[in-house]
């Protein structure tokens, strides 16, 4: 590349007088831009589509302006597109012929593997089975949250792979049996003791929980009501004493002695170990409930996507 061809370049990054335009999303705006889509600019670049997503709307958030109409099928080029096209192309093409369309392989790290799921199980399960993949160069940026809102962003491509509660319908998206989770009727030993614990429960039914405070995840108190109907055959009538949206700190909180609550036994089997919760009810047919990996069909443009949800497969095995 000619001194001229590096002067031109300095000077179409900083687009008219604003700070410097990183070249990786300019790259990844001129392959857009040429090829009329995110999913197929993503394959010439050897990104995943979440990260093409996400680099055209930090470049669009810099530039104050949108740079592509989105279609049902691709996107087409907004007027300022049009533009800056043509002030990026040459120079970037004769840094291209320097360098590869990517840049140097050697300095740029890989793209990041982004995921998303449920925090609690993200926190357990997921994180401390992929530590290991980042000692082989694998970036992730994980996402907590509800299922539905999550499975929305991963069909507009702000996610490579999403652990969900359910299979979701239609064949817009990819899913495989994740796992199982056990639902348990826990308290802690303070409260066991006052009710007659499960000897109790076994007798008398829900009807021993009678005056023990409810700990659920939400008002309408779904997991437990589930429980209910599950094991016992009944409508659940209460009313809870705590709701927080984090089965953590519903864990937390029965096991400090608020009451009681259903939940996912991978989640207090540590608690339940040691003594800190005590099982009230041990049931031949609990409550399961099968969790999904869920990606857009053919979407696994990235080697370390398809690392990232092999290793989830393969781990979810022992859980």
């Amino acid at each position: 590349m000619t001194h001229r061809d590096s002067d031109e370049m300095e000077e179409s990054t900083q687009l008219s007088g604003a700070a410097p335009v990183d070249l990786n999303l300019l790259r990844t705006f001129l392959a857009v831009y040429r090829t009329g889509s995110f999913t197929a600019a993503a394959r010439v670049l050897g990104l995943s589509q979440p990260t093409v997503t996400t680099q055209i709307r930090t470049l669009e958030r810099q530039l104050d302006r949108e740079l592509f109409q989105r279609l049902a099928r691709g996107v087409a080029p907004a007027p300022h597109a049009d533009e800056l096209a043509s002030r990026i192309v040459e120079p970037l093409d004769a840094l291209a012929s320097v360098t590869g369309p990517g840049g140097s392989a050697d300095v740029r790290p890989a793209e990041p593997v982004h995921l998303a799921g449920p925090a609690e199980l993200l926190t357990h399960r997921v994180m401390p089975a992929l530590a290991p993949l980042v000692d082989k160069g694998v970036r992730l940026r994980v996402t907590p949250g509800l299922t539905e809102p999550l499975l929305e962003e991963l069909r507009a491509g702000r996610h490579d792979l999403v652990l969900s509660t359910y299979r979701p319908r239609g064949r817009a998206l990819a899913s495989v049996p994740l796992m199982d989770e056990e639902f348990v009727l826990v308290t802690a030993p303070s409260w066991a003791e006052r009710i007659g614990g499960p000897t109790r429960i076994a007798a008398a039914g829900p009807a021993a929980l009678h005056g023990v405070p409810l700990v659920a995840y939400a008002e309408d108190v779904p997991i437990v009501r589930r429980y209910w109907r599950h094991v016992f055959g009944k409508r659940l009538v209460r009313h809870p004493a705590i709701t927080m949206p984090d089965l953590n700190g519903v864990r937390a909180a029965v096991t400090g002695g608020a009451g009681f609550s259903v939940l996912p036994r991978y989640l207090c089997a540590a608690e339940l170990a040691s003594g800190a919760l005590v099982l009230l009810h041990d049931p031949d047919d609990p409550p399961i409930n099968t969790g999904f990996l869920v990606q857009r069909p053919g979407s696994s443009g990235s080697a370390h996507v398809s690392l990232v949800r092999d290793h989830l497969l393969g781990s979810a095995r022992g859980w």
